[in-house]
């Protein structure tokens, strides 16, 4: 008999989750309680400016091919993946400028304008980032890993070794560049996941070769195109996917989950419930009443949420031509910014702020001789409690401030307006402290691992996401989907005939 899944978000775990396992047979329903399916993969827009209110850099663009070949399909079909060069622009406070290049004999040139030395080691540097990524090819992005001893199982002592496991991304990157600058550049990477590089493990290091190894790349017509082209992927699967469609509860029956209930009233029967909810929230408000939150809560204090955000979107009346698609305009001093979102939970006084102008690499998204600018500085995340009303007006003049200063003068020439606080991530994602990232990397808080995307709590609830293995933007989120599906798949051993 034909399994039913039941999926609560429509974020790109969830649909990619909907995906693989609609191409095994399963009966699958994804439940949405926003107008629009894609998480925070969304879309906003006025004033003849388009903006992606989420995720603006595709990485890893071999996750996505992957799970459109899971259904016989070719991704290429249904979106159009285009290569960004350059791929960051970076400034700094005295006037700086290095551009991320993927071409790797242009980056050494831009290393060599900064410190000739420091240029020598990088091959060196790209060659250990290089194995971190083929090692972590073997278990991390294979199969959804609940802790260290299945990450033993897949390796060999040596290659655990390997990994340096005692030191951080920082130390790694110190012990190959000495300029405090290029230092900073390549420290920065850990953004893609939201967490510290005097935290993370040192086999983080491997997104510099994700970044100049694999590339940067832009979904023309916007990034919201890639949930568009899953979406398409979903209705030729037979996947029906419902929006405002609030779930309240999960259903139990003793610690099996049974289904859920909608806000509406309606019951949805199930066999398997995945919740593309952060688990976290999901046992604090949707699983609450049957007291198994307290126990699953005390098991998940270890996995803090990552930053949150203050994102800006601006239609501007002008073209700024210092600025790339990708733009980083730096704090004076890294270790002090770190410092006080992570250790002190507190907003930077000095920020890094990212500007992304799509419009760069796509006039489609704002009218002639204008750009839209998508500003995001990373904050603490919520603590219980706390919002951010009275704050917002305060860091964006900071924000704006700093950017003048740093030559990109904004405030005569904003024409389109929209602000999303930490308060909106959590509000519309139900995101935990309005995490942008999920959970944080953190080798001494919980050894860079994971939320397990198998509850240990109630049976046959699963989680997917960027608060799962193996973490959060697009592509990690995305393979979550795809490992979750491997999952269950595993567990409920349903071997249907393929749908092509």
């Amino acid at each position: 008999m034909t399994k039913k899944v039941v999926i609560v978000g429509g974020g790109l775990g969830g649909l990619s989750t909907a995906m693989k396992l609609a191409g095994q047979g399963y009966n699958v329903n994804v439940l949405e309680k926003n107008e629009r399916a894609g998480g925070k993969l969304n879309v906003r827009s006025g004033k003849g400016f388009t903006f992606d209110t989420g995720p603006s850099i595709l990485t890893m663009p071999w996750v996505l091919e992957q799970l459109f070949q899971s259904v016989n399909r070719n991704v290429h079909d249904y979106m159009k993946i285009v290569r960004v060069e350059p791929q960051w622009r970076t400034f700094y406070k005295d006037g700086t400028t290095i551009d991320f290049i993927g071409d790797l004999p242009a980056m050494l040139e831009e290393l060599k304008k900064v410190e000739p030395k420091d240029a020598e080691a990088f091959f060196t540097y790209m060659d250990y980032c290089n194995r971190m990524y083929e090692l972590s090819t073997k278990s991390f992005y294979k199969q959804s890993l609940d802790g260290l001893s299945e990450l033993r199982s897949l390796h060999t002592l040596k290659e655990l070794m390997s990994m340096d496991p005692m030191k951080s991304m920082d130390h790694i990157t110190k012990k190959h560049f000495k300029n405090e600058k290029i230092q900073q550049l390549f420290n920065f990477l850990i953004m893609y996941i939201g967490s510290s590089p005097y935290h993370a493990p040192a086999i983080l290091s491997q997104l510099s070769y994700v970044q100049l190894g694999l590339g940067i790349y832009y979904v023309q017509g916007g990034m919201y195109n890639i949930a568009k082209g899953m979406l398409k992927a979903l209705s030729e699967l037979g996947v029906e996917i419902k929006t405002n469609a609030k779930v309240e509860q999960v259903l139990t029956e003793g610690t099996r989950a049974t289904g859920v209930r909608l806000a509406s009233g309606e019951v949805i029967a199930a066999d398997i419930v995945v919740s593309n909810l952060e688990a976290i929230p999901t046992y604090n408000s949707i699983l609450d009443e049957y007291g198994m939150s307290k126990k699953a809560a005390k098991d998940l204090e270890k996995y803090a949420p990552t930053v949150s955000g203050l994102v800006l979107l601006l239609g501007v009346d002008k073209e700024y031509k210092q600025l790339a698609h990708h733009n980083f305009f730096f704090s004076e001093n890294p270790e002090r910014e770190f410092h006080q979102i992570f250790n002190e939970g507190v907003p930077a006084n000095d920020p890094t702020i990212y500007i992304g102008v799509s419009s760069k690499s796509d006039p489609s998204q704002a009218p002639a001789g204008k750009e839209n600018l998508f500003i995001l500085t990373h904050v603490p995340p919520l603590k219980t409690g706390e919002t951010w009303a009275t704050r917002k007006e305060e860091y964006r003049e900071l924000v704006l401030t700093k950017l003048e200063r740093m030559g990109v003068s904004l405030k005569s020439h904003i024409e389109f307006e929209y602000i999303f606080t930490p308060d909106d991530l959590r509000e519309l994602y139900g995101a935990n402290g309005g995490s942008i990232y999920g959970v944080v990397t953190d080798r001494k808080l919980n050894g860079g691992f994971k939320i397990p995307s198998r509850s240990k709590v109630v049976e046959n609830l699963y989680f997917v996401g960027g608060s799962t293995h193996p973490g959060g933007g697009v592509p990690m989120v995305t393979l979550s989907g795809q490992l979750t599906a491997d999952l269950v798949t595993e567990d409920h051993g349903h071997h249907q005939r393929s749908i092509g």
